[in-house]
């Protein structure tokens, strides 16, 4: 019998399921976030103090792991092989009379869905509880990605007990990054000054295949499920299978619809290529499938896709839409973008109001004028793309759209690099946005990681007067911080404490974070290893900084003209004197060797035993350099499992020599 703790425990993870069921799958929350945090935080409490009630299956273990670990290929039990397309109404009836051919003419039962966008999963499931996750793969084997999607909120761990669900079976889905999740994505990475992801697809399947589980659960991935394969099913029909799936704890897609005739799969057709723009999650088409699970078994496969279902996608999404204005903004470096503001049109399930025209070249080659139509475009990409204008609707003498030669901001007079599109601002350290935006670029997660301050707080922090430059945040105490609007001790406790922990933050981060021009993540890391410290970097001239690998004239002359300013001189000081770290650490140090020195290495794949940030770590401190792309200078290519075919194929017509895990961990000893 279960002691009272043991009962109290048993009981918050059931209560905690049924939440994140209703919050996640029903889209229906019945208590206060509050009220759920304080029951997840008694239930960790409760599973800290008496350990021998540990579970892997708790809802307090989705968070994750930070860990490092390999990806192991499982071979599918049933292969997934991929739907065949169809993009007219034509080709789905030519579907529907090929099955019935096939079925002697047998008369058959068409069920209509949405095809999300995402990336294609297997569960299985034993005796009502996950036991594993397979990516497609090559649709005979694909990623045991099991402790990754462990993390996702929307799918059942364990199903209910008096589910008539079979002792095994498979269920397959799509995972998926809802809109939502993707912009704030998109935004933290290019604040970051990481490429963005085009569009959810790339976004999802890249974030399932990450090595540290906890930040997949950080991204907040969701999915649907389309299909049930088994041997003991409960019904004869997917319709069916599928609508008891959502009592077994599924999210099943909402979209999903017995289609009597043809008429009734076109009328479907025109209903969702309009109203899938309200969906919360992507998607490129639409599924038709026999409904008759006999049937499909009797129709089979060809080596490709089931004769029993048929994809049919839709057109890529274009709007015209009216231009109101285009507003120049100046950005953390000083560039001016140009942006042209429309008339709100919806476009993949977002309202598009905004797109950037990028620079004055291209206002010119599309020749815009004021009050223009705009053909605007997203198809697969996800950012706003203005594609062309419709000059049958001009109006009559309006005028071109012309580049501004004034900062918009603070009215300096623009400057434009020779060779260079762009326009900036060189009023470097009194334009208020280009002051805000290296504030939010300096404490953003790959940069010092202060946690508490975005875009709005850092706008709060200058218009206050409290932060006016990146080395003020060292001055921040509690009492300033509460002396602002909307402000409690928590947030200010929040932000304080990430300045603390961002004295720990290593050299190489610290360079990234001062934001000088051309300097990214990579370089500054490159940077760090050349110099050791930020003296050695400071006194640095051009023809010293360009005999670095990888710093080109261009990088150099930015760096020597950044530390030349006297301002950004005080402010390094400022930021050494608050206790930041401005010099490699002697453990880095004592690690360095050059045993790789000299050699251009390409890695790719996943790793048992570390992760490819950490594998690109000990390259350069063995003195290698890390590069993205195979060519005839590469030395070797470090291979980890799932190695791209087309690295691989490469590698080998040009015979660069390919090493593993092992191979390499010896080679640095």
């Amino acid at each position: 019998m279960a002691d009272i703790f043991e009962q109290r425990i048993l009981d918050l993870r059931k209560e905690i399921n049924e939440y994140n069921h209703q919050y996640y799958v029903l889209n229906a929350p019945t208590i206060s976030d509050k009220e759920f945090d304080d029951k997840l935080r008694e239930l960790q409490e409760l599973e800290k103090s008496y350990p021998q009630y540990f579970d892997a299956y708790s809802p307090t273990q989705r968070v994750g792991s930070d860990l490092t670990q390999g990806f192991k290929q499982v071979k599918h039990e049933r292969p997934m092989i991929s739907l065949s397309n169809s993009y007219s109404v034509d080709e789905v009836a030519e579907f529907l009379t090929r099955a019935e051919n096939g079925l002697n003419g047998e008369r058959c039962e068409i069920v209509g869905e949405m095809k999300f966008d995402g990336t294609s999963i297997s569960l299985i499931y034993t005796n009502g509880r996950l036991e594993r996750a397979v990516t497609r793969g090559d649709g005979e084997k694909g990623d045991d990605v099991t402790a990754n999607v462990l993390t996702i909120k929307s799918i059942p761990l364990r199903l209910p007990t008096n589910g008539n669900y079979p002792d095994s079976f498979e269920i397959r889905g799509e995972i998926l990054l809802p809109w939502k999740q993707f912009e704030a994505l998109n935004k933290e990475r290019a604040f970051n000054e990481e490429p963005l992801f085009a569009n959810p697809r790339n976004a999802a399947a890249g974030t399932l295949k990450l090595q540290n589980s906890a930040e997949v659960a950080r991204r907040n991935l969701d999915a649907y499920f389309y299909y049930i394969l088994g041997d003991n099913l409960p019904y004869d029909t997917h319709y069916q299978n599928m609508q008891e799936a959502k009592n077994w704890g599924f999210k099943v897609a909402p979209v999903m619809e017995i289609l009597p005739s043809l008429d009734a799969v076109r009328e479907f057709i025109a209903y969702w290529d309009i109203e899938r723009k309200n969906l919360p999650v992507a998607t490129d088409g639409l599924v038709f499938k026999i409904n008759n699970l006999r049937q499909q078994l009797n129709l089979g496969s060809t080596a490709k896709s089931p004769r029993w279902a048929v994809a049919f996608k839709f057109q890529a999404e274009r709007a015209c839409t009216p231009l109101k204005f285009v507003s120049f903004e100046v950005g953390r470096t000083g560039v001016v973008t140009p942006v042209a503001n429309l008339e709100p049109v919806q476009l993949s399930g977002t309202i598009v109001k905004r797109a950037s025209l990028h620079n004055e070249d291209i206002i010119r080659n599309l020749d815009i004028h004021e009050g223009d139509k705009l053909y605007v475009e997203k198809g697969g990409e996800i950012i706003p793309k203005i594609v062309g204008v419709d000059l049958n609707s001009r109006i009559e003498g309006s005028k071109p759209i012309e580049f501004v030669h004034i900062c918009p901001v603070c009215g300096t007079t623009l400057k434009r690099i020779e060779g260079e599109a762009a326009w900036f601002c060189p009023n470097k350290n009194e334009c208020r946005p280009q002051i805000t935006g290296k504030i939010e670029h300096f404490v953003g997660r790959h940069m010092m990681n202060i946690d508490g301050i975005g875009e709005e707080v850092a706008e709060q922090l200058y218009a206050s007067g409290l932060v006016r430059n990146i080395a003020d945040l060292y001055d921040l105490t509690e009492e300033k911080l509460v002396s602002l609007d909307r402000f409690k001790e928590r947030s200010a406790q929040r932000i304080l404490n990430g300045i603390r922990e961002s004295k720990k933050v290593p050299f190489e981060r610290v360079i990234f974070a001062l934001s000088i021009p051309f300097v990214g993540e990579t370089t500054a890391k490159v940077l760090a290893n050349a110099t050791h410290n930020i003296d050695n970097l400071m006194a640095m001239n051009e023809t010293e900084l360009s005999s670095i690998n990888e710093i080109g004239d261009k990088i150099a002359a930015s760096i020597v003209e950044y530390f030349s300013v006297e301002t950004n001189r005080t402010t390094i000081e400022r930021l050494r004197n608050a206790g930041l770290q401005m010099s490699v650490s002697e453990e880095e140090l004592q690690n360095k060797t050059d045993k790789l020195a000299g050699k251009s290495i390409v890695i790719s794949g996943t790793f048992a035993h570390h992760s490819r940030d950490e594998y690109k770590k000990m390259i350069t401190q063995n003195g290698g350099k890390n590069v993205s792309s195979i060519s005839s200078k590469t030395d070797f290519v470090f291979a980890g499992e799932n190695m791209g075919p087309a690295k691989l194929e490469k590698a080998n017509k040009l015979g660069i020599p390919i090493i593993n895990e092992e191979q390499f961990l010896k080679m640095i000893e």
